[in-house]
């Protein structure tokens, strides 16, 4: 689970009078441009290293708009259990002022500009970016650099977000498909730091305080763990001189040599349930552990998330959809939705189904989800994984429509990868999943291996763990 946190307006409609590259060569008198001369197309991404370790990663698109930001590898997974929550309470206190700014200056000056200033926090990366006119470029560097380097943590702010984060808390209680996941990730990596979640519990939110803040900054604020990304009307060479002036003071030493080493995350085949027959629906997750962000097994394990595919009772199609198990739960209402995920971190991942049914079709869900993955080990067929792969190509084009999403892909490629990794790569790898390889690297992942589940709800018709567990092996034939 990613948070996320806002200020300031949006950009005004002065922008309207803009339009992209492809829509102008429509105007000219191109009809279309095709998937090829797109991947084609597609700006460079520059990227350059300043002494102290920080990376400058820029693509140049030519809008009047650009996303500027600054993608630091932390998150809950650096946490401990004493301090789980300190980065997301970092977050809140991002915009509540500087050292040279208090925060009403802060809003002002982004207001000012038209500009739209936000945040996130997730398991291992953390963001500040601010979506702006081109040409306040400058200004926006500034801002971002005083935000992440000289937030003023007063003590009287720290107790006013302190309640904040505590109303959030509730709130995100609310929404059962965070709180699954969060369950997910618990029984999945218990034990370890990725069973961290994002926001961390309240009894943490009440007890951090001004210090552990400051020291969890000084210990994960690093040049080396930082990428300043921007995408848009933006020149590289000016981004890096924005750098050097803002930038170039980022510590890249750690106090006596203590570098943060991520300790390996095990996987943990196990199950949580948090039974409430007062519910209407039952949310459950099930799954198996994953790939790292940097395998190769990433891409053919997304062509078989693409091939399950996802449902809601609210889509057409119905029986005639594409994805057996959509196409089930459509014609036998076996569940109001369903969706396959991938979840990768540095070193492992979580590959699973989410789906929220009745308390009567939870066992009907379960047998299928299963199912669906024991088809991928073992009869997928060249049909299933063509759709699969128009499919995920179809949603990595369409996940970068706009400056703000490229500048986080960017961002968090070159936190991942080092570089960032293009379409044309990715379509490229995509290309090369036949359906052997699916059928291959998911028996490597699925068949025959301990799941985690985590349900929340009137989960009583839920399947003994043991019997699930059987059934990764038994389905199979």
């Amino acid at each position: 689970m990613a948070s996320v946190c806002r200020v300031g307006s949006t950009v005004g409609r002065s922008l309207a009078k803009h339009r992209s590259p492809v829509l102008l060569s429509l105007r000219r008198g191109q009809r279309s441009v095709s998937y090829a001369q797109s991947l084609a197309g597609a700006p460079e991404t520059r990227l350059t290293a300043l002494d102290n370790g920080l990376r400058v990663a820029s693509e140049e698109t030519g809008h009047a708009t650009c996303t500027v930001g600054l993608w630091i590898g932390a998150g809950s997974r650096y946490e401990s259990e004493k301090n789980n929550g300190a980065g997301f309470f970092l977050e809140h206190m991002a915009f509540k002022g500087t050292k040279k700014h208090s925060q009403t200056a802060l809003e002002q000056q982004v207001e000012s500009m038209g500009a739209h200033l936000s945040a996130y926090t997730s398991r291992e990366h953390t963001a500040y970016y601010m979506k702006t006119l081109a040409q306040d470029l400058p200004k926006a560097v500034e801002l971002l650099s005083e935000v992440v380097q000289s937030s003023s943590l007063s003590e009287a702010e720290v107790e006013q977000q302190r309640a904040v984060v505590l109303r959030e808390l509730e709130e995100v209680e609310g929404n059962l498909q965070e709180v699954c996941m969060d369950l997910l990730h618990a029984t999945a990596f218990q034990g370890t730091p990725l069973s961290h979640s994002v926001l961390g519990p309240s009894a943490n939110a009440r007890s951090l305080t001004r210090q552990d803040l400051v020291e969890y900054l000084s210990s994960h604020y690093k040049a080396p763990r930082m990428v300043l990304s921007a995408a848009g009307g933006v020149n590289h060479e000016e981004l890096v001189d924005l750098a050097k002036a803002h930038f170039s003071g980022l510590s890249f030493e750690y106090e006596g040599d203590a570098i943060p080493v991520l300790s390996p995350c095990r996987f943990t085949g196990s199950e949580i349930r948090m039974r409430d027959d007062a519910m209407p629906l039952a949310h459950v997750a099930i799954a198996v552990e994953g790939a790292s962000v940097t395998s190769p097994d990433v891409v053919p394990l997304m062509v078989a998330n693409a091939i399950i595919g996802s449902y809601h009772i609210s889509n057409g199609g119905g029986k005639n959809q594409s994805s057996r198990l959509a196409a089930m739960a459509a014609e036998e209402n076996f569940c109001q939705s369903f969706q396959a995920f991938h979840s990768s971190y540095s070193d492992t991942g979580l590959m699973g189904i989410y789906f929220v049914t009745d308390k009567h079709h939870i066992e009907d869900m379960m047998h299928w989800s299963q199912n669906a993955w024991m088809n991928m080990c073992t009869t997928v067929t060249e049909s299933d994984v063509a759709r699969g792969k128009k499919a995920l190509k179809a949603t990595l084009v369409g996940q970068l429509n706009g400056t703000t999403p490229i500048c986080d892909d960017i961002g968090r490629h070159v936190l991942n990868y080092g570089s960032r990794v293009s379409l044309a790569e990715w379509d490229a790898r995509i290309n090369a999943v036949t359906p052997k390889v699916v059928r291959d690297i998911c028996s490597k992942y699925i068949y025959d291996k301990c799941p985690a589940v985590a349900a929340v709800g009137p989960v009583e018709q839920l399947p003994d763990y043991n019997r699930t567990r059987s059934s990764m092996y038994w389905l199979r034939f």
